[in-house]
C-alpha cells in the first residue's frame, strides 16, 4: 500500500486507516506472543539456560527482520541447539522472566466486552502460550510443542494433528480458519504482531498492527505502535 504514513499521536502512526473506528464492527483480534503479549523471546531465554542464548537470539533476530527465508528451519535450528535443558528451566522462566507487556491486559478486555474472538497465534511454545491465554482469557490459541523425555528437552518439537511448526503461514491460516468457524470476515479481523513472521496474517486481517516491531513490519502496517503499551490500539477507536 502506498498510502502515506501519519502521526496520529507521538508514538502512534497509521496509514490508510481513518479514526475514530469502532470496535463492534470487528469480530476477532489476533495476537503473536513473544515480544508481542509478553516481554521476552521464550526460546532466547530457554537458550540462555544451556549457556547458548547469544548464538539462539542472533539467529531469532534475523528471522524476525525477515532476512531468514525458512523460518520452520530457523526455529527447528534454535529448537536443536536446546537439547538437555531440564523442563525446570522452563518453569524458572515463567516464574522469573515472562511477564504481560504493558496494556495487553487493558486491550483484550477491551475486546472481549465489545465481543471479539480472541486468538493468540505463536511461533513459540505451548508451554508458555498456555500460561498466556489463561492469563488474558484468550480463547483460542495455536503454537508448538516441545519434545520432553525424562525431564529434559530433546531438541525438537511435536508434530500436532494439524500440522507441524506455526509458522508464518500457519498464522495466516489459523485467523482464516478462525474466522471461518465463527462467521467472521476477514476484514473483520485485526492481527497484531512485531515480527516478519507476523506479516502473512497480518495482510489477510482488515486491521493490522505492529507492536514495537522490525522495521519491514512497520513499513506494512496500517498501525504502527512505537512507544507506550498495547493499549495505545484503542486511541483509535471510539469510545
Amino acid at each position: 500500500m502506498s498510502t502515506a504514513r501519519t502521526t496520529y499521536s507521538p508514538g502512534l502512526t497509521i496509514r490508510g486507516v481513518t479514526p475514530p473506528l469502532r470496535l463492534r464492527d470487528f469480530g476477532l483480534i489476533a495476537f503473536d506472543m513473544d515480544s508481542t503479549l509478553i516481554n521476552i523471546e521464550c526460546v532466547d531465554e530457554i537458550a540462555d539456560a544451556a549457556g547458548r542464548k547469544a548464538e539462539v537470539a542472533a539467529i531469532t533476530e534475523a528471522a524476525m527482520r525477515g532476512e531468514i527465508t525458512d523460518y520452520k528451519d530457523s526455529l527447528r535450528q534454535r529448537v536443536a541447539l536446546l537439547r538437555g535443558v531440564p523442563v525446570g528451566a522452563l518453569h524458572d522462566i515463567l516464574e522469573r522472566r515472562l511477564q504481560l507487556n504493558p496494556g495487553a491486559q487493558s486491550l483484550v478486555q477491551a475486546c472481549k466486552a465489545m465481543g471479539l474472538r480472541t486468538l493468540l497465534v505463536s511461533g513459540g511454545f505451548t508451554y508458555f502460550s498456555d500460561v498466556v491465554c489463561a492469563r488474558l482469557g484468550i480463547e483460542e490459541s495455536r503454537s508448538n510443542v516441545l519434545e520432553v523425555v525424562d525431564g529434559r528437552l530433546t531438541g525438537r518439537m511435536i508434530d500436532q494433528s494439524w500440522g507441524d511448526i506455526c509458522d508464518g503461514e500457519e498464522k495466516r491460516r489459523m485467523l482464516l480458519y478462525t474466522c471461518q468457524r465463527h462467521g467472521i470476515k476477514p476484514h473483520q479481523a485485526i492481527a497484531v504482531g512485531d515480527g516478519a513472521n507476523d506479516l502473512p496474517m497480518m495482510a489477510a486481517a482488515g486491521l493490522s498492527v505492529a507492536f514495537h516491531a522490525k522495521p519491514r513490519v512497520r513499513e506494512q502496517a496500517l498501525v504502527a505502535i512505537e512507544q507506550g503499551g498495547l493499549d495505545r490500539l484503542l486511541e483509535l477507536f471510539e469510545p
